[in-house]
């Protein structure tokens, strides 16, 4: 599973705001190439999307496996944001960043962020238009298993249920009281 690219409302955007030849696409290689070469030095921190809207305001979504922090995050954004204004991929240097973590309304992309999410409740929605609630217990290199529980008291039972990526249209993390 490879994080994904996600152009924002691109399709009205003024060709005045890009580069000269150079193509929404483009621009989010670069930005991908800038972003991998500063966490490169962060065996934790992984490049999860990035979104480009057509005012130039790009957001970066960072992850770590074991949680990431303000601070990270604010350093990774000036960090990126010197890079990115003498990359002069932006040339007149309209462009605004957001470096952030992605949030819980944010689904999951990504088999390390499944992996760093086992033990957490999940609400997959199938490409079929199913539905699966229940805890993420395992997770392969072509899916996951979650664990469901059904009924009350004496009548509780539990079955875990093996899901491929394939069959997965989206996954998000479930907050239980």
């Amino acid at each position: 599973m490879h994080w994904q690219k996600t152009i924002e409302g691109n399709e009205k955007r003024s060709l005045l705001l890009l580069p000269k030849d150079m193509t929404v696409e483009q621009q989010i290689e670069r930005l991908e190439e800038l972003t991998n070469a500063v966490l490169a030095n962060q065996a934790d921190l992984f490049l999860v999307n990035i979104k480009i809207k057509p005012t130039n305001n790009v957001k970066l979504f960072v992850d770590a496996d074991n949680g990431i922090t303000i601070e990270t995050l604010t350093q990774l954004n000036r960090t990126l944001y010197k890079q990115i204004e003498e990359s002069g991929l932006f040339p007149s240097g309209d462009f605004s960043l957001e470096v952030s973590s992605p949030g819980l309304d944010e689904p999951l992309k990504l088999n390390r962020q499944y992996k760093k999410n086992i033990g957490r409740y999940v609400e997959t929605i199938l490409k079929d238009g199913g539905k699966k609630e229940g805890k993420l217990v395992d997770v392969t290199d072509d899916g996951f298993v979650i664990e469901i529980e059904t009924g009350k008291g004496k009548k509780k039972e539990t079955k875990t249920e093996s899901l491929l990526f394939d069959q997965i249209k989206s996954t998000k993390i479930q907050i239980k009281f």
